[in-house]
């Protein structure tokens, strides 16, 4: 697992983010990183379905408490894709990408986003023996991410009825601006088809409902009160079932409650954070 050398500055809303890259398992994942010379614990946010890094852009304001990074996943974004299957396959090689961003970065806090939220459960339920995150931040996920009958079909025969979908009020997002649809619609487009659904279809195997209590380390359920695609009760779920967890649910904000409601996203995780002492 080689770091690349390669660094490229990337002027976005007066931050100038560093991207780099990572070798791994025959392949390259990218990230991009911010550090201001905050002395915490670094942190590292996996995007969810069909996204890329883009999503946690708002979160790269943390930094002036601790390096933030954010990686794409296989397919996604800058970095290279993988060959595999939907469900566990897809989930091991996205958790192998999360973890050699992290080993490359010294990130010692993992944050998910809905598919993201799943590869860092996978993480603390499969992965334990190479990394032991000391907290981690699930937001807009659950233990289980079953996706309709209708928007798998529709990822299938009529991709742009998919994304129309999603983008309806109340999914990822309840009355947002305008420019933040039309930025996650441009990102998943960008992501395509294929990689779209093999997302969505490793979040309708995924089921861990049973194994929650085998996680010890502290988290936060983080969730939009208007979420339609993972509801506040799979945020009071996750709290009430892991051992060692916080709630956190963010009004005015539907799934990508990061993105609509950064502040108050970003307020939540920092007082998670803070009340840990990392």
């Amino acid at each position: 697992m080689v770091a690349s050398s390669v660094v490229r500055f990337i002027p976005w809303r007066f931050l100038a983010l560093r991207m780099e890259t990572v070798t791994h398992h025959g392949r390259s994942t990218a990230y991009r990183v911010s550090d201001r010379g905050g002395t915490g614990t670094p942190i590292l946010f996996v995007h969810g379905s069909g996204a890329s890094h883009v999503v946690w852009r708002s979160q790269f304001r943390l930094a002036d408490d601790r390096p933030v990074v954010a990686p794409d996943l296989s397919g996604h974004g800058e970095s290279a894709d993988v060959d595999a299957d939907p469900g566990y396959e897809t989930l091991a090689a996205y958790a192998d990408d999360v973890l050699a961003v992290a080993s490359a970065t010294d990130a010692g806090i993992l944050a998910g986003h809905s598919l993201g939220g799943a590869v860092v459960l996978h993480v603390l339920l499969e992965r334990t023996e190479e990394f032991r995150p000391d907290a981690v931040v699930m937001a807009g996920t659950g233990a289980r991410l079953a996706v309709l009958e209708s928007l798998r079909e529709w990822l299938v025969e009529d991709f742009d009825r998919a994304v129309e979908f999603l983008h309806a009020p109340g999914r990822l997002f309840t009355e947002a601006d305008p420019e933040l649809v039309e930025a996650s619609e441009a990102v998943m487009r960008e992501t395509g088809r294929a990689v779209t659904e093999r997302d969505f279809l490793t979040c309708h195997t995924f089921d861990v409902r049973e194994r929650l209590g085998e996680i010890t380390t502290p988290a936060l359920a983080v969730g939009g009160e208007a979420d339609q695609l993972t509801p506040p009760r799979y945020h009071e779920f996750l709290a009430s079932e892991l051992p060692d967890a916080a709630l956190a649910i963010i009004e005015d904000a539907a799934h990508m409650a990061m993105f609509e409601q950064p502040d108050a996203f970003n307020a939540a995780v920092g007082r998670f954070l803070g009340d840990l002492g990392e």
